[in-house]
């Protein structure tokens, strides 16, 4: 891809011309853009970690987005030699379920027992016959989205599984003394073939609060369930929350300093909405900006934003990385700058590897790239690969979407796989501006 225009709708100011550059926000920090257009609010929303931007979310009224949709669907045609289903939702496409996202409540109806035996999905279901589907994937390219039956619902504390028998805490809870305490309190609120996964914001959360919590997950299932009952398919049966809500929810947690939000309306609802969520102690941290310079150009975000999705990112070392995406996998070579000559070679190409490995898993997060990664260190000494190796394992962890580190392959190239949940920020925009 080449540098990006600045005038492009996803980083154009919204008044006037200014200059960029403005002060960088240190801390946790959630910012919140809304553009008032004839076709509805687009909003766009940054994460900054400890200073650093590592997330954008774009929602544009023209495109709907189908992840978390619940539907009331009919099995079109089983294909016992893929293991897999289409079931029409009444989208365009239909949805693709694979037997391995068939739920332990269908199987035990089909006499199969979930924990010991796997079913042939043809024994499951037939065509014609009505399910529950919730989209796990959104299609790509000439891909149909995929789905599930094992449905799930995201509260702030927990994650409620309505036809999954388990109990289980988030992988940044699994080490946590608070697990424990976690794990006896969804045992105790669960009822018989239901499960419970804690979140992050569950730690030290009170028990009243997550009973809360819980409760408005089971009493909303339970409508989404008498909806399917009296309901012929296909039928959407629940959307989840839109994007500021969703990351309100999810991700304006104590550690955030603060929320920023430039739209009078879009701050109301905010807060609003942290006292549906009984978040009163959080509304102080709700600013609303009122500046004349565009919020993303007063705290740099646009900047920094065109930067990393150039195919041309300059490391702050004098380095520079080349990120080139395709529908295949995601290759990133590293580059030591046009100084190195005169410095002392070894330092310098340690220098490059180490930013690269903090600087990458940023990008992945900012770019939403998934799938398959491969990366071109600098060629170093074995006992410097390890020491960047390390550090990049470590920062990948950081990463809210499961990241791999596969290793070296026979060719020094470092291996790298991230879970699909969509497209790259990059395909997303450009699909955007061609419709």
């Amino acid at each position: 891809m080449d540098p990006a225009p600045p005038d492009r709708w996803w980083s154009r100011p919204r008044t006037g011309s200014v200059a960029e550059g403005g002060p960088t926000l240190k801390g946790n920090h959630i910012l919140i853009t809304v553009e008032r257009t004839l076709a509805g609010p687009r909003r766009r929303v940054a994460i900054v970690e400890d200073g650093e931007l590592v997330e954008v979310h774009f929602e544009v009224p023209t495109r709907q987005a189908l992840v978390g949709n619940i539907y009331k669907g009919r099995v079109e045609t089983v294909l016992p030699g893929m293991g897999a289903a289409f079931v029409n939702v009444g989208e365009k496409k239909a949805l693709f379920l694979s037997e391995h996202e068939i739920n332990d409540s269908l199987l035990r109806a089909k006499g199969f027992e979930p924990w010991k035996e796997s079913a042939p999905i043809q024994k499951v279901i037939r065509p014609g016959d009505a399910v529950v589907v919730q989209v796990r994937r959104e299609g790509m390219g000439k891909k149909n989205p995929q789905g599930t039956t094992k449905v799930s619902l995201p509260g702030r504390y927990w994650v409620f599984l309505p036809t999954e028998d388990r109990v289980g805490v988030s992988r940044r809870v699994s080490g946590h003394e608070e697990a424990h305490r976690l794990r006896q309190i969804a045992y105790g609120l669960k009822g018989e073939g239901q499960g419970l996964i804690a979140r992050t914001a569950a730690l030290r959360a009170s028990e009243e609060d997550l009973e809360f919590d819980f409760r408005y997950l089971r009493t909303l299932w339970e409508g989404i369930a008498a909806a399917a009952a009296e309901s012929p398919p296909p039928r959407l049966l629940h959307q989840p929350l839109d994007l500021v809500r969703t990351l309100v929810r999810d991700r304006f947690l104590d550690s955030v300093g603060s929320l920023i939000v430039d739209d009078a309306e879009q701050h109301e609802e905010v807060v609003e909405f942290l006292d549906q969520l009984r978040l009163p102690r959080l509304r102080h941290r709700v600013r609303m900006y009122r500046g004349t310079v565009p919020l993303f150009v007063r705290y740099d975000i646009e900047r920094r934003l065109r930067e990393v999705l150039q195919r041309r990112i300059p490391l702050k070392a004098g380095g520079f990385l080349v990120v080139d995406e395709t529908e295949a996998l995601t290759a990133i070579d590293v580059n030591t700058g046009s100084d190195v000559r005169h410095r002392n070679q070894d330092a310098a190409i340690l220098s490059t590897n180490l930013e690269a490995a903090r600087e990458i898993p940023r990008i992945l997060r900012l770019r939403k790239i998934s799938g398959i990664i491969i990366v071109d260190f600098v060629d170093m000494e074995s006992g410097d690969e390890e020491k960047v190796m390390a550090l990049l394992a470590q920062e990948l962890k950081k990463d809210r979407v499961p990241a791999d580190l596969i290793g070296v392959t026979k060719l020094g190239l470092v291996e790298i796989t991230r879970r699909r949940e969509g497209e790259s920020l990059v395909a997303m925009i450009d699909d955007i501006e061609e419709s």
